[in-house]
């Protein structure tokens, strides 16, 4: 569920400002003391997988279809803990809201929000624990 009102037909909801967001996120991500080590140690081929998370980002937003992954499935084996997630929206959205329209950035933030707590409920799954949503709620 979207912000009422939203529509994908904002100005700046386009697929270069899609791009544009997943470069410089995970660029800033990549150099994060926190996060860094996990992405960089994960990811062999950035160029792959940024086109993925531009396909990602692009079948969420402007629903289109691109996107046809797994996307929590690699990350149930990575060392992330509750920080990591915190961390990860604390980069992102501030990023969001300097490159789309408040109304765009709102929407996309909510939908960071709630794959955040997806993730992060699905990899306390996988190790036996109990999360709840904390961040989309």
């Amino acid at each position: 569920m979207t912000e009422p009102g939203f529509t994908s037909f904002q100005p700046s909801l386009t697929e270069e400002n899609i791009a544009l967001l997943v470069q410089t996120f995970y660029g800033r991500a990549r150099e994060d003391e926190l996060l860094g080590p996990v992405f960089n140690a994960a990811v062999a081929d950035w160029d792959h997988h940024l086109a993925q998370l531009t396909d990602f980002w692009s079948s969420m937003m402007l629903k289109t279809g691109r996107y046809n992954g797994r996307p929590m499935r690699p990350h149930l084996v990575l060392p992330l803990t509750g920080a990591h997630f915190d961390r990860w929206l604390l980069l992102f959205e501030p990023t969001v809201r300097e490159i789309f329209d408040k109304d765009v950035a709102d929407a996309i933030n909510l939908r960071a929000r709630r794959i955040a707590d997806s993730f992060e409920m699905g990899v306390a799954t996988t190790r036996g624990e109990i999360a709840r949503p904390r961040h989309s709620v």
